[in-house]
C-alpha cells in the first residue's frame, strides 16, 4: 500500500509539472503573441481613406467605396473572400472606376464594418444583407463579382435576386471541399482550444504564412499587404465573428448552382491550395452556357495578385450584349 502510495503521489507531482509547464509555455506564448482587439476608430485612419464612406445597411455602419460615373446603369458590385476586405478588388477598381461604377463592400464580419449585430453569419443572412445594400445604394442591376466564400454569397444572391444580370466567380465557394489545404490562420480559427487563445493572441507571422498561401507565387506578398490583414484581423469583434462564421455556414447542394441563369464567368487560379481548379471545372459543368478562365500560375486571389491580367476576361464579359 505504502509503495502503491507514492508511486500515486509520484505520478501526481509529474503530473503537475507537465500541466504547469504547459501553462507556463501558454503564457509566455500569449504574452509574446499578445494583440487584443482594436477599435475601428483607430483603424479608419490607415484603411478608410477616401473614397471610403460608411453607410447604415441592416442596423451596421458598413465600410464600402462607390466609385465612377453614377450615370452607369449597370454598375460591378464586388465581395471580397474569408478574412480579406474590400481593399483585395483595389486593382481592378483602379482600371474600371474611370469608365464604370464599381461597388466594393466589406462584408459583415469582415473588414472595418465589423460584427453583424446578431452574430448571424449563415448565407441566407449574407444575401438578405445584399439585397438591402442594393436597395440603399439604387442598384437596379448589376453585374456580381465574388471571391471565395464573396463568390459563394454572390451566386446565392444572384439565384435570389433579379437585380443580379452577369455574375463572375473568382475561385468561388460552393462545393463540398475536404481536401482543402487550409491556411494555418483559418486551422486555428477551428480547433477547439486554440480558437479561444486565437481571440486575443495573434503572431503576425500566422497572417503572413496565411496571405502566402493563398498566392500563387508567395513572393508578391509585402509587409504592407500582411499589415492591412493583420490589421484587419484585429478590427474589434472580428474574430469572434469568424469563430461563429465557420461554426454557422454550410456547403450548398451541387443542384442549387445549377440554378443560376443568368451570363457567367468563371476565374480560376490554377496554384489555388485553397479551393481545388477541379471545383472551378465543376462550376462550368454545372451553370449553363458559362465560360471558364484558368490563370496556371495565380493562387486562389488571382484578383488581388495579377488584377490587369485577371480583369482582361472581365472587361470582355461585361461589355457583351448577352
Amino acid at each position: 500500500m505504502a509503495a502503491a502510495a507514492r508511486a500515486l503521489v509520484k505520478f501526481a507531482r509529474a503530473t503537475a509539472t507537465i500541466i504547469g509547464g504547459a501553462l507556463l509555455v501558454l503564457a509566455i506564448f500569449m504574452a509574446v503573441t499578445w494583440a487584443p482587439d482594436r477599435p475601428v476608430a483607430a483603424l479608419k485612419p490607415k484603411w478608410a481613406q477616401p473614397p471610403s464612406t460608411f453607410v447604415r445597411i441592416a442596423n451596421m455602419d458598413v465600410h464600402l467605396r462607390d466609385e465612377g460615373p453614377r450615370d452607369d446603369a449597370t454598375p460591378i458590385v464586388l465581395l471580397h473572400g474569408t478574412s480579406a476586405s474590400l481593399h483585395t478588388w483595389e486593382g481592378w477598381a483602379r482600371a474600371l472606376r474611370d469608365r464604370r461604377r464599381v461597388i466594393r463592400v466589406d462584408l459583415p464580419g469582415f473588414g472595418l464594418t465589423g460584427p453583424q449585430p446578431a452574430d448571424r453569419y449563415d448565407l441566407e443572412t449574407y444575401v438578405a444583407f445584399m439585397r438591402e445594400l442594393f436597395d440603399r445604394l439604387g442598384v437596379a442591376q448589376c453585374v456580381l463579382g465574388g471571391n471565395s466564400f464573396g463568390g459563394h454569397i454572390a451566386w446565392k444572391t444572384a439565384i435570389a435576386d433579379a437585380r443580379v444580370r452577369k455574375l463572375v466567380l473568382v475561385d468561388a465557394g460552393g462545393y463540398p471541399n475536404p481536401d482543402a489545404k487550409l491556411p494555418i490562420a483559418f486551422r486555428v480559427a477551428q480547433t477547439p482550444i486554440l480558437k479561444h487563445v486565437a481571440k486575443v493572441s495573434l503572431p503576425r507571422s500566422v497572417v503572413e504564412r496565411s496571405v502566402r498561401n493563398v498566392y500563387g507565387d508567395p513572393n508578391k506578398v509585402t509587409p504592407e499587404l500582411v499589415e492591412l490583414y493583420f490589421d484587419l484581423a484585429v478590427r474589434e469583434g472580428n474574430r469572434a465573428a469568424l469563430l461563429k462564421r465557420f461554426e454557422q455556414v454550410s456547403h450548398s447542394r451541387p443542384e442549387e448552382i445549377a440554378k443560376i441563369a443568368i451570363p457567367t464567368l468563371i476565374l480560376w487560379g490554377g496554384r489555388d491550395r485553397l479551393i481545388s481548379p477541379e471545383l472551378g471545372a465543376r462550376f462550368e459543368r454545372d451553370v449553363a452556357g458559362s465560360r471558364r478562365v484558368v490563370f496556371d500560375d495565380l493562387g486562389h486571389v488571382p484578383h488581388e495578385e495579377d488584377p490587369a491580367r485577371t480583369l482582361a476576361p472581365v472587361l470582355d464579359f461585361v461589355s457583351r450584349r448577352d
